[in-house]
């Protein structure tokens, strides 16, 4: 691998990169993505609700920016899933339970102090781009 293979990935159906930092990298077969908050692309605000709205919100953006470098939720093999709330995970684990309901992913969960925004969740994923095997 040279570093001309490293690539960078945005999607317009996730939230832009809001500081130096790209959205998505992508090197040889494996793509990692930045922390996704639960953001609406469309205008770039927090959504509302509760863990479990922000949660899915959350899922669907990483869905939307690994399908912008050829891969997809099927092909993540490391999340880290970062609450504002440890008592909010089982809600949240019910919510990321059915975007992967089979071979699900190696995981890390952590408690933390604040996130971007006052989100209450914040995720990240290292997937694999397969070119033989559809999402």
């Amino acid at each position: 691998m040279s570093c001309h293979d490293k690539k960078v990935y945005q999607s317009a159906e996730a939230p832009a990169a809001i500081g130096p930092y790209s959205v998505a990298t992508g090197a040889a077969v494996f793509v990692f993505t930045a922390g996704q908050t639960p953001i609406d692309p469309k205008t770039g605000d927090l959504i509302p609700g509760g863990i479990e709205a922000q949660t899915r919100q959350v899922l669907t953006n990483l869905e939307a920016v690994l399908r912008s470098s050829g891969s997809c939720l099927k092909n993540a093999v490391k999340t880290t899933v970062y609450l504002r709330d440890m008592q909010d995970f089982a809600a949240m684990n019910k919510v990321y339970g059915e975007f992967f309901p089979s071979e699900p992913p190696a995981r890390t969960t952590v408690a933390v102090a604040g996130l971007p925004k006052n989100a209450l969740v914040e995720i990240e994923v290292i997937a694999v781009r397969c070119n033989d095997q559809e999402c």
